[in-house]
């Protein structure tokens, strides 16, 4: 990961990614909520469920690359995702929402 200095949970999510699903999923709230290509994911099961279809189907690498603060509290973290599927590499943006430590909602956008 680059020097950009993440808030902790956001950090946990990017390094979890390399150890699982369930490590990922564990980086949430209990009824947290994950919006991604068009599909909503609510609840650490379904997060778990998310991150292992997604990692089943792709090898990739996220590099964040930048960190923004918004009106509404959340973060916006730009990151660059390269791996083995269509228009690789590509820019996405995790906007999360933190609470008491865990995320409590990530919508991933192109």
């Amino acid at each position: 990961m680059s020097s950009l200095n993440l808030p902790e949970p956001i950090a946990a999510y990017f390094a979890a990614d390399a150890q699982g699903p369930d490590a990922v999923a564990h980086c949430f709230t209990p009824q947290a909520v994950v919006q991604d290509e068009g599909h909503t994911h609510q609840g650490r099961e379904a997060i778990s469920a998310w991150k292992a279809g997604a990692s089943a189907q792709y090898s990739y690498t996220t590099e964040p690359f930048a960190l923004e603060l918004q009106g509404d509290g959340s973060q916006l973290v730009t990151s660059r995702v390269a791996g083995n599927f269509p228009g690789s590499p590509v820019d996405l943006r995790y906007r999360f929402r933190l609470e008491r430590g865990l995320i409590a909602s990530l919508e991933i956008t192109a």
